[in-house]
């Protein structure tokens, strides 16, 4: 005897055959490093939607915090965003000169300020072993994640920091 699920399995391998077989016809899987344009927002697109009925739409909002030399080009800054309750730092630089002094730490309160304003739960970044560890670590980041050997002889590493709990006003 058949059940229900037996038939749905059967038709999703037929289904599956067919897309193989008509795909192989086409050229098969071809990887490229120039994709068409738009190819990156379709499959974000196509991602979110299979999983927005469990998490909710996906909607980044970019938090930037640029440092300016006197010509007004910029020298650095902070690049991230903010989605689903969390800050990802993705890239922070300090000018050379400007190091040592403070900047990378005011950068990264300014950026965690504002995502607790946009109602961000913490903060995650990634760095290689070779770069700012000890600063992430400083700033009260925990480690959670190792990528060994990557790149070659060194780590990534992954850090997360939750931000302390917002008071809710009368109690």
């Amino acid at each position: 005897m058949t059940s229900p699920d037996d038939t749905m399995i059967a038709s999703t391998v037929s289904d599956l055959g067919h897309f193989r077989a008509s795909y192989q016809k086409r050229g098969g899987f071809i990887p490229t490093d120039s994709p068409i344009p738009g190819t990156f927002q379709a499959l974000v697109q196509l991602l979110d939607a299979s999983s927005r009925s469990l998490i909710g739409p996906a909607q980044p909002r970019l938090l930037v915090i640029p440092i300016h030399d006197d010509n007004g080009v910029v020298a650095g800054g902070f690049w991230g965003a903010t989605m689903f309750e969390w800050l990802h730092v993705g890239l922070l630089f300090v000018p050379e000169s400007l190091r040592s002094q403070g900047v990378g730490s005011a950068l990264m309160a300014a950026a965690e300020a504002e995502a607790r304003k946009r109602g961000c739960r913490g903060a995650h970044v990634d760095t290689f072993s070779f770069q700012a560890a000890p600063f992430y670590r400083k700033l009260g980041y925990t480690l959670f994640g190792t990528l060994e050997d990557y790149p070659p002889g060194h780590c990534q590493l992954y850090f997360c920091k939750r931000f302390e709990p917002r008071p809710v006003p009368g109690r």
